[in-house]
């Protein structure tokens, strides 16, 4: 799979969700006060979905050959523009999948001047595989599921393996730990000093819900936050490749197929978090202040980092 311009640009709707649903999802962003849609947004906000060209003080996001699914939270280019006319400020957060660095890619990611990691996998995901912090940066496990360990069951149709993501993103939101978790992690993301990153192990789900939930604080389109999310899908596509036909080489092509939906995100799982805001909080900013326990204050402070 090649980053293509059409693959990076964003959609108004993908022809796999229903209309009923799309329509819902407008309903449910219309009556949140922290997440907006904004209809006939251009076809280049994702278009230089590796990095771009930024303003004098900000370096280009570097892509990163040993941890493929790092990126700046804020996009490529100048930022993502918000529904109200602002913009997203680069270099403020990024996230990642496990921090295997190279030599090389540990050199570029230091010139970024990350302060803070955070590391939202189990404890023995992080025994598994553990950080190469960049020069300088804290590190903090701030492990979102509270279990033990995280290991995906395997599944006998694809049908199956997808309603498991659905069921995980669901539970980012219900879940007791997972809404600990949450909370603590973007109390610290506001107060904290300096360029921050998050990461769990694929950098796709637990940390694609943390994104997610940046850009609605930071009021990006609707659109463009599920672009966003899918973006994994090309970040990740060698490694996707690779995961798909080890399976496919020790199992079979029946085997590889059902556990595909595992190793890529949809747009169907993000949509099973935000329809799970909708029925559990009504709106975004209920799940962030009674879900989270965040303070109108701690939201404040996100929004103003966010946003230039």
């Amino acid at each position: 799979m090649h980053a293509t311009a059409k693959t990076c640009s964003p959609s108004r709707r993908s022809a796999s969700t229903p209309l009923r649903a799309y329509q819902s999802r407008r309903a449910f962003l219309k009556s949140s006060a922290s997440v907006l849609l904004l209809s006939g947004m251009g076809s280049s906000l994702l278009s230089a979905c590796g990095g771009g060209n930024l303003d004098a003080d900000q370096p280009e996001t570097p892509r990163l050959a040993s941890v493929t699914n790092f990126r700046d939270v804020a996009g490529a280019a100048a930022g993502y523009p918000t529904v109200d006319g602002k913009q997203m400020r680069r270099g403020a957060f990024y996230r990642a999948n496990a921090l295997t660095l190279s030599a090389a890619d540990t050199a570029a990611l230091n010139k970024l001047g990350i302060a803070s990691v955070y590391d939202l996998r189990t404890p023995g995901e992080i025994a598994r595989t553990a950080d190469i912090l960049p020069a300088g940066a804290t590190s903090q496990a701030l492990d979102v599921l509270g279990v033990s360990d995280f290991v995906a069951p395997t599944f006998d149709t694809a049908a199956a393996a997808v309603a498991f993501m659905e069921a995980q993103a669901r539970a980012y939101v219900t879940g007791a730990a997972q809404r600990v978790g949450y909370g603590e992690l973007l109390t610290r993301l506001a107060n904290g000093a300096g360029a921050q990153l998050f990461h769990s192990n694929a950098g796709k789900d637990r940390a694609g819900w943390v994104s997610a939930l940046l850009l609605s604080i930071a009021n990006v389109p609707l659109d463009v936050i599920m672009q966003d999310y899918l973006l994994s899908n090309v970040y990740l596509a060698q490694s996707i490749a690779v995961q798909t036909e080890v399976i496919r080489a020790q199992s079979g092509d029946v085997v590889a197929a059902s556990e595909s939906p595992l190793f890529t995100v949809q747009d169907n799982y993000l949509q099973a978090g935000f329809d799970q805001v909708q029925a559990s909080y009504g709106t975004m900013a209920s799940y962030l202040i009674q879900g989270l326990g965040l303070s109108q204050a701690t939201i404040d402070a996100l929004h103003d980092r966010l946003v230039v």
